[in-house]
């Protein structure tokens, strides 16, 4: 049973918020997330406005809901990307079908995602391939350059990283920064907020951190917030993320990752 929406925002940002940037943003777009991308986006419109978050795309989700030849899925997608939504290719099919067993990597693919560290154990070859053909789908789609890649669960082995270059993405994102693949230049840092719906264990520690994220990152100049469609299957991550939206808006204003490229 879904959390109930929060009511309309009933006070405007300050106006020293303007140089503090909150970049938010729902993960695993794909055909088989419609609904709950859509529930998410009323959600996040609540206390953010019309269109001011990004979404992430995932081509072919774990190789079942391919969006090539979809053209329903296709005037979605265009139609989000018109009122401004800001659009990320988000890997090619989100599942690691190159698990490592052992070192760092396995420690990664094994306690950080559920089997979608997609991009964690891939050839630069490889990962270039995937993440060409990715975005020159996306890009059909929409006749516009997408914003950036984010790699399915932030999670990027050394092929990945050299593969970013050369795509020329504009933009990348992992748990801890945002940067620019193209000049390698940091544009900012900080952990980002994200809930997790798979386990108990995983509910309970991620509203532990939304919580003390509240407290604790309003200091920060850029703050980032990501949603995944499961968690609108669980009415106290919604809970949480309505109280974190709510308190981030209070110092930081809505904004566009695009923004950080203009400094």
């Amino acid at each position: 049973m879904n959390a109930p929406l929060p009511p309309p925002a009933g006070r405007p940002a300050r106006a020293d918020t303007a140089a503090r940037r909150l970049l938010v943003s729902i993960h695993d777009v794909s055909p088989r997330s419609e609904a709950a991308v859509d529930a998410l986006a009323e959600r996040l419109s609540r206390h953010l406005g019309e269109a001011k978050f990004a979404m992430l795309v995932i081509p072919d989700h774990w190789r079942e809901a391919p969006i090539a030849g979809n053209a329903a899925f296709h005037a979605r997608l265009r139609h989000w990307a018109d009122q401004g939504i800001e659009m990320f290719l988000h890997g090619w099919c989100h599942r690691d079908e190159t698990p490592a067993t052992r070192g760092l990597a396995g420690i990664k693919g094994k306690h950080m995602t559920a089997g979608e560290g997609e991009f964690l154990n891939l050839s630069r070859d490889m990962a270039t391939m995937r993440m060409r053909e990715g975005k020159a789908l996306l890009e059909d789609i929409l006749g516009n350059p997408v914003a950036g890649f984010i790699a399915p669960a932030w999670l990027y082995g050394p092929g990945a990283l050299d593969a970013l270059g050369d795509v020329g993405f504009a933009l990348a994102e992992d748990h801890m920064k945002v940067w620019s693949p193209t000049t390698g230049k940091v544009l900012t840092r900080g952990p980002v907020v994200t809930w997790a719906s798979r386990s108990p264990g995983r509910i309970r520690s991620s509203l532990w951190f939304a919580g003390l994220a509240r407290r604790a990152l309003p200091i920060m100049p850029t703050l980032r917030v990501a949603v995944h469609p499961g968690d609108v299957t669980v009415p106290a991550l919604l809970s949480s993320i309505d109280a974190t939206l709510a308190r981030f808006a209070t110092t930081h204003q809505p904004a566009r990752y695009a923004g950080l490229l203009a400094g």
